[in-house]
């Protein structure tokens, strides 16, 4: 019986895992912000092609 009760005890709480820093060099990071500039040009030139919202009903 005593073995019924360990099984739904709550378990312990965990601490929370910190992140981790990667050091990266200056070209690196340049050339990451130019990859995230281009990524979202590439969205907005996208999104101004697509029509506007269609008309609701049948």
């Amino acid at each position: 019986m005593a073995e019924e009760r360990d099984t739904f005890k709550k378990a312990p709480k965990r601490k929370p895992n910190r992140g981790k820093s990667v050091a990266v060099s200056p070209e690196m990071r340049q050339a990451y912000a130019d990859l995230i500039r281009e990524r979202q040009e590439k969205q907005e030139t996208y999104g101004r092609h697509l029509p506007s919202d269609p008309p609701k009903g049948r």
